[in-house]
């Protein structure tokens, strides 16, 4: 999948590995959770660390114009990392959660759960972004993990298109789907990822969950992230076919 584009009339999603995505909408183009590191290990803290396996498919310079950043949240090198931090400085505005928006200061903007903000489309009107909740791990997990936030875009005339961030819980999407639902296209990332300092709960959605968060969304197409390229996932390609293909979903999701 990484690098590839992904089409349809009015959204176009590229993957360039982890969490981080192109995405052109309304005239628009918004980046979420930059990471273009190369491989190696990368410290949390406390002696533990992430390790980074496969590099990105871009780097920022071949990115073009970027006028967001969607930024899930900014304490994990797999979602910010060091070349991330710097590609911020030369972003008009990166949409963040509130705590998020005060460390990284600039031009980062918080989003508190279902606050939006609008962007100027290039020709006339524009683009709704609001904030959804995530949950980065098991019911009460924010003391080690921190806050997340996911986003939705919306706008006259276009489609709407969720990005969930870091998110392992099915309710919230649920909650996103009662107000936006259905979704065009749902941007998910997946992976299970899984690590000792929550003893291996999942920290993201598995493939099976994905597939359920795109049936309660509606979502005409799927489009997973975050699920390669580091050591913690512990589901990958495979494992998302098969799980949207018992799902009677295959044809919604798009990894090619």
């Amino acid at each position: 999948m990484t690098g590839v584009g992904t089409t349809s009339e009015q959204v176009t999603v590229r993957v360039f590995g982890g969490p981080t995505a192109l995405i052109e909408y309304g005239g628009l183009r918004f980046l979420t959770d930059p990471t273009f590191d190369d491989p190696g290990d990368y410290p949390l803290g406390n002696g533990r660390a992430l390790t980074k396996t496969a590099p990105a498919s871009a780097a920022p310079a071949d990115l073009g114009r970027i006028d967001a950043v969607l930024l899930s949240h900014d304490q994990h090198p797999d979602n910010l990392d060091r070349s991330g931090r710097a590609l911020l400085a030369d972003v008009p505005l990166t949409l963040t959660t509130p705590g998020g928006a005060d460390r990284l200061g600039g031009t980062a903007r918080g989003l508190a759960p279902w606050d939006s903000v609008d962007l100027d489309r290039p020709d006339a009107g524009a683009v709704t972004v609001t904030g959804v909740p995530a949950r980065h791990g098991p019911e009460g997990c924010e003391p080690v993990v921190g806050e997340v936030v996911g986003f939705v875009l919306t706008g006259d005339a276009l489609p709407t298109v969720y990005v969930s961030g870091d998110n392992a819980s099915l309710d919230l999407v649920g909650r996103i789907a009662e107000r936006f639902g259905p979704v065009d296209t749902a941007v998910l990332f997946a992976g299970a990822a899984r690590t000792a300092a929550l003893d291996g709960a999942l920290l993201t959605l598995d493939s099976a969950q994905a597939a359920e968060a795109a049936r309660i969304l509606g979502a005409r197409r799927v489009v997973p992230a975050h699920f390669d390229s580091w050591a913690h996932f512990t589901e990958g390609r495979g494992e998302l076919v098969d799980a949207f293909s018992a799902a009677g979903l295959g044809d919604r999701v798009q990894l090619s």
